[in-house]
């Protein structure tokens, strides 16, 4: 029997992490083109790798990270086929293995960053395929970035579908639901109806704000921690319920919502804000009363 054909993203070689005196834009190199091509080239009728490669390497060097994502993203679309609908089922069916875990997968994910690019600036005409292929990138990198243009142009439809990815069985998968509506998501373009209503997100948050996965969870209390610099009452009220729900649940319930509810408010809490330091310090004294209780 022939040994399974390894595919060109697990070939990928990179740091765990950014090494000192090396630039994160080096991970996007020319052999990260050639490997993009090979994982291209099985899968798009009459892939012309070689021109691909000269095209995408073209002055690489001279551009920084984003700007080289865009270049190999841009000779993408010129390769695969014109009609979007066509392309991003290619596009997908290039992609490597899932991760396995959420945390540790170091920089080699960045392979895929070229294909987060071409999603968010050539997917967007097609909102199923689309939708499709950011669900797939993001249990293999991530697609908090992606989504956002498909959030602004299709709000409706978008937290719609999410609505549903917030039970999927990949923690990827539900993180997204929260990452990707970040109204104030670092490195990102804003959302700027979700900033202004921030009740758009919340049966997003309300339907993770439990999740079994910290990786989840920490995401749920990032974005309440954005929407709590433009409307900090709002997510004052929201912890404060969120922490009387709690108050008779099972022990891992409750630290878990405690967790959330003390990551949220940590900057609020930095500015000395009375009613977010209150809170709290609730939710400790409900976990120090539950060790003790355990204790008895």
């Amino acid at each position: 029997m022939a040994a399974p054909k390894v595919h060109p993203a697990t070939q990928f070689a990179a740091p765990s992490a950014i090494l000192h005196g090396t630039a994160l834009k080096d991970v996007l190199s020319p052999t990260l083109v050639s490997l993009i091509g090979q994982s291209l080239a099985p899968v798009v009728p009459g892939f012309q790798k070689r021109r691909f490669e000269a095209r995408a390497n073209a002055d690489l060097e001279t551009l920084e990270l984003k700007d080289r994502a865009r270049q190999i993203a841009r000779v993408m679309a010129e390769l695969l086929p014109q009609e979007v609908s066509e392309a991003l089922p290619l596009l997908v069916k290039s992609l490597g293995p899932e991760l396995t875990r959420t945390e540790g997968n170091g920089l080699a994910v960045f392979f895929y960053f070229p294909h987060a690019e071409y999603i968010a600036e050539y997917g967007i005409t097609d909102f199923s395929g689309g939708m499709q292929a950011n669900y797939e990138l993001t249990k293999r990198f991530t697609a908090e970035f992606s989504i956002r243009p498909f959030l602004i142009r299709y709000q409706a439809e978008s937290l719609q579908l999410l609505s549903e990815w917030a039970t999927d069985p990949n923690p990827h998968v539900r993180r997204l639901v929260s990452e990707g509506t970040r109204p104030r998501l670092p490195w990102a373009m804003r959302l700027p109806e979700v900033q202004r209503t921030p009740q758009l997100t919340l049966p997003l948050l309300e339907r993770l704000k439990d999740d079994k996965e910290l990786y989840v969870r920490r995401s749920v209390a990032n974005h309440l921690g954005d929407i709590a610099k433009d409307y900090l009452e709002f997510v004052l009220d929201l912890c404060e319920r969120w922490l009387k729900e709690v108050c008779n649940a099972d022990e891992s319930l409750r630290e878990n919502r405690h967790w959330v509810i003390r990551h949220a408010l940590r900057y609020p809490a930095k500015k000395e804000n009375s009613r977010a330091l209150r809170i709290r310090e609730s939710a400790a004294r409900q976990s120090r009363d539950s060790g003790r209780n355990r204790l008895d």
